[in-house]
Order: structure tokens, then sequence, then C-alpha cells
């Protein structure tokens, strides 16, 4: 695996992002599919990187590995933290009224979809691979964007 550090020519946006070789990377900007996760431009190139240079092993560096660019236009923390507020108060409003099913969530949901029970609203856990065979199914289902506490956990 190799991470490039790219900018976006659209904006000044600068990311990294890994890739299984040099060559990979080459491949995927050839046939137009690196693009900016800010903005969606496909007009980035390689960004000016520090090498990788690992520390001797009895000493550790005080400094961060992988500074943050002051060019990412990233939100203050104190904006990121009203926005991830405003986005759970969002998320919460859409749970409303939905049924937490914890791990059954998979077999809930199929057996609404083959309507082997009535549909309802619902919510709960699934692993990655169980979300794929749902919507390969064709059971509508999406991922929630914040974790949920389920109701009989204590906090």
């Amino acid at each position: 695996m190799i991470v490039f550090d790219l900018a976006c020519r659209n904006a000044g946006h600068v990311f990294e992002i890994w890739f299984g070789s040099t060559s990979d990377y080459d491949d995927q900007k050839a046939r137009g599919l690196v693009s900016c996760p800010y903005c969606g431009s496909t007009d980035v190139d390689k960004a000016v990187m520090a090498p990788n240079v690992a520390a001797k092993g009895n000493s550790r560096s005080e400094t961060p590995a992988m500074p943050v660019p002051a060019a990412a236009n990233l939100p203050s923390p104190e904006a990121f933290k009203a926005m991830v507020s405003k986005l759970a108060e969002v998320q919460s409003k859409m749970l409303e009224g939905s049924d937490y099913v914890g791990s059954k969530f998979a077999d809930e949901a199929r057996s609404m979809h083959h309507g082997e029970q009535d549909s309802r609203p619902i919510h709960g856990q699934t692993s990655p691979e169980e979300a794929k065979a749902l919507i390969e199914e064709g059971v509508p289902v999406a991922p929630l964007l914040l974790p949920v506490r389920p109701p009989t956990s204590e906090n």
C-alpha cells in the first residue's frame, strides 16, 4: 500500500488517498476515478509530500506524523461540533417511532421485505457483509451516520 497527498486544482483542497501501488494510482487517475472528497472535482494531482522516514526504534517524535494542511478548508472545532450536533438531532428525529431490534436487524428487515411480518420502521445492528447482502436482495436499508446507543444500555 502507498499513500499519496493529493491536491485539488479546483479549490485547493489537500487530502490523502491510499493505493495498492503507484501504477494503481496512475491507472485510476487516467480513468477519471480519482476525485476530491470535498468538491468532487477530478482535476487533482499529487501534492508535495514529506518522505515517511521511520524514526529509530528508541526515539519518538513529539510532533504528529501527518499534520492537517491549512489548505484543506476544514471547519473550526466549534463549527464541526455544531454540525455533528445538528446531524445527531436530525438522526434522532428520523428514529422517532422506529423500533430498535439490535442484532436481529437483518432478519427483521428481510422478513418484512418478504411479507412475513408487517412493515414498520426499525433500526439495529448488522455486519457490513450482511448489509451488502440485504441491498443485493433489494431490501431497502440505509446506514445511520452516527452510532445509536441501545435503549437497554446504561450511560
